[in-house]
């Protein structure tokens, strides 16, 4: 019965994402939202700015449950809180809301690989209001799927679900004309084998003309380290890249800090996430008390 716990936490770099990928530091002004209640936290981290405003989207998770849903945090220009909702939910776990423009409308695609599919959500409203467009049919049930506009098409980055080695070490891509599909398999998936920089963590960015994949380092933990993976070549018949160093913990982050996995950027900001450590027997009477009430069901 697990006792460890990893507790994540995030933070709103006033810094872009490529000038932090270029300078191989997010040593720079965080500001870290608040932490959540014991065996509880908010993590995966994306973002859209509406005036002044930043609209926070992060994956909401209770070790009680063990079930996550997406919520919307405002946040005014000095990051006060304004507002604060259940962005999605659904019976299953949801995560890494990916959130983006596209095609005159806000999307997401929020990780969801236990309902055995990806599905497409559209904004309506001011991003309170996420409803269901499609599913994504792919070549594997997709882990934290990645999106990016190139060369005038819409490609996927994401990971496999098919084992618990492929969740951080296997990188698949695939294509589409237009965001409801049909999207095609790259015919080398996997593209990459690598439990070092595989699995996505962010936004996809062009600096230079590179497109750069923030992707998470899972060889010493899941969700580690993040490193940018520099795409040498994506077209439909070829995949290159290149991974960079992991990109150092900021200086504010925990002393005990053991993992970042999360590095998306939104306009002037980065938004990321740093992990601690829960060993405590506390951990250890949530899983007992969770393994009780499923067996008087």
């Amino acid at each position: 019965m697990p006792r460890r716990k990893d507790i994540w936490r995030c933070g709103i770099v006033r810094t872009p994402a490529s000038q932090l990928i270029v300078s191989g530091s997010a040593d720079a002004q965080v500001h870290w939202l608040d932490e959540e209640p014991a065996f509880t936290f908010l993590a995966d981290p994306f973002g859209r700015m509406r005036g002044p405003d930043l609209h926070l989207f992060v994956e909401q998770y209770d070790y009680r449950t063990r079930h996550g849903r997406i919520e919307r945090l405002v946040l005014d220009a000095q990051f006060n809180l304004v507002d604060r909702s259940v962005a999605l939910a659904e019976p299953w776990h949801l995560s890494y809301p990916f959130v983006f423009e596209g095609e005159g409308a806000t999307w997401m695609l929020p990780e969801a690989h236990r309902s055995g599919t990806l599905t497409l959500y559209r904004a309506h409203g001011d991003m309170e209001d996420w409803r269901a467009e499609c599913t994504i049919a792919l070549d594997c049930v997709p882990v934290d799927a990645s999106i990016l506009r190139h060369g005038g098409r819409w490609w996927l980055l994401y990971a496999s679900a098919h084992s618990r080695e492929s969740k951080v070490a296997e990188l698949h891509v695939a294509w589409a004309d237009t965001l409801t599909g049909p999207w095609m398999p790259h015919p080398g998936n996997p593209v990459r084998r690598d439990r070092q920089s595989a699995r996505p963590g962010g936004t996809p960015i062009i600096i230079d003309g590179h497109i750069v994949l923030p992707v998470q380092d899972c060889t010493r933990t899941y969700g580690g380290a993040t490193r940018p993976l520099w795409i040498d070549t994506l077209d439909e018949g070829h995949f290159s890249a290149t991974a960079g160093d992991p990109l150092p913990y900021p200086a504010t982050a925990p002393r005990n800090c053991e993992g970042m996995h999360t590095f998306s950027a939104c306009g002037p900001l980065t938004l990321i996430d740093v992990k601690t450590v829960d060993r405590s027997l506390a951990g250890l009477r949530i899983e007992l008390g969770r393994v009780l009430r499923r067996a008087s069901r």
